[in-house]
């Protein structure tokens, strides 16, 4: 039987719609629109296509976008000066800087020197440990969107047990902290697991997150499991022709779909889930900012 397709884009639209709706109601009955400043540093062409599209789609909901763009050898106490300046703007609930930093910056300093509260990528050190420790943090945009798509295809996860394979702090690490929150059976997985083939096929909920294309074969997945494939990796695609290429994720799709309950592709599954997360997580800031009640169904 073939998996269910999880349209990581159609549920983003849904996502941006809540968000939307939510951003009107703050603007009608309170006179708050909700605000988010993004800082890009240099002119990595990934990074610039990706805040045009964080800009456009913030302004699309009806929220105030505030893009800062630096030279790319702004000096680290100009970056810290500006990222304060947002810190103390009522205006801004929202902040982000974009990753990757030039070489010279240090990037743990920037990130844990945006105001917690502000931090709406969920990085810095003390919404780590709020979340951590089940406590009401930010989270991180790309686990929460897994964790919605999880929620809405399944109901309650409690008691399903879960394999992460990957152990990052962007993903991994943060990703088994919502499971655990969820009342899931957590187990965090990673290349060096003894196994590891084992470990996944007894998992009723497969979160990929390790960054190898395809290295989840579909022998890995036990029959019905819901596989989340964050991973996005380019491959070369001979079949389409001399130097062209592919996106694929850290799942092998095809010989997963096979066995998969439920399966999201690549592209067009998680990806699309990231920004609109990071939407959702400010109008929850902007809520918390305001002792307002914080919309439902957009926060962990």
């Amino acid at each position: 039987m073939a998996a269910t397709l999880i349209d990581g884009k159609a549920f983003a639209a849904k996502v941006r719609g809540q968000v939307s709706e939510h951003v009107a109601r703050l603007k009608e009955e309170h006179g708050i629109t909700p605000g988010l400043a993004v800082v890009l540093v240099g002119e990595d062409p990934a990074s610039q296509v990706y805040v045009r599209s964080k800009g456009k789609q913030t302004v699309e909901v009806g929220m105030n976008s505030f893009e800062h763009k630096l030279d790319v050898d702004t000096s680290e106490a100009d970056l810290l000066a500006l990222i304060d300046q947002l810190n103390s703007d009522p205006a801004v609930h929202g902040i982000l800087v974009q990753l990757p930093l030039p070489g010279h910056l240090n990037e743990d300093l920037v990130i844990n020197s945006i105001a917690p509260e502000k931090d709406v990528d969920g990085f810095h050190i003390s919404n780590v440990g709020l979340l951590g420790t089940g406590q009401k943090s930010m989270v991180p945009c790309t686990p929460l969107g897994c964790l919605m798509m999880l929620r809405d295809h399944h109901g309650s996860l409690s008691g399903m047990d879960a394999v992460v394979i990957g152990r990052s702090n962007i993903v991994g690490k943060p990703m088994a902290q919502l499971l655990l929150g969820d009342s899931c059976t957590v187990t965090i997985a990673h290349s060096r697991t003894k196994d590891l083939p084992d470990v996944v096929r007894r998992a009723d909920i497969v979160v990929a997150a390790v960054g190898r294309p395809e290295m989840v074969p579909g022998d890995w997945i036990k029959e019905g499991a819901t596989v989340i494939d964050v991973g996005i990796n380019r491959i070369d695609a001979p079949e389409k022709g001399e130097g062209k290429t592919r996106l694929v994720g850290d799942v092998h799709f095809d010989s997963a779909a096979a066995r998969a309950g439920a399966i999201t592709p690549v592209p067009g599954g998680v990806g699309p889930m990231t920004i609109a997360c990071l939407l959702a997580n400010t109008v929850t800031a902007c809520c918390r900012a305001n002792n307002l009640a914080e919309p439902e169904g957009l926060t962990a």
